[in-house]
């Protein structure tokens, strides 16, 4: 399986967390239609299937991931948690 290069996942992530922070997949058309693309783009960029599983899969691809960090999941837990990952929040 190809990888994405690190940047574009990174870039990825982050468009999605913004995105999700900003509540788009409730906001105007284009808004939901952007959020939807990016989690599309991520899904295909880390070969699965849902979101929750695009963004553990990208966090471990990459540089200085941690193998027990899985908090970049969908929903509540970016609420929750700010963004940031790692059980000690960084």
């Amino acid at each position: 399986m190809l990888l994405a290069h690190p940047v574009v996942l990174d870039d990825l992530m982050e468009r999605y967390k913004a995105l999700a922070v900003l509540r788009a997949d409730q906001g105007s058309p284009e808004s939901r239609q952007e959020y939807e693309d990016v989690a599309y783009s991520l899904c295909l960029a880390t070969g699965t299937s849902d979101i929750d599983a695009a963004l553990v899969a990208a966090s471990h691809q990459l540089p200085g991931a941690r193998p027990a960090d899985d908090s970049l999941l969908s929903g509540n837990a970016l609420a929750t948690s700010g963004g940031r990952g790692g059980v000690d929040g960084v």
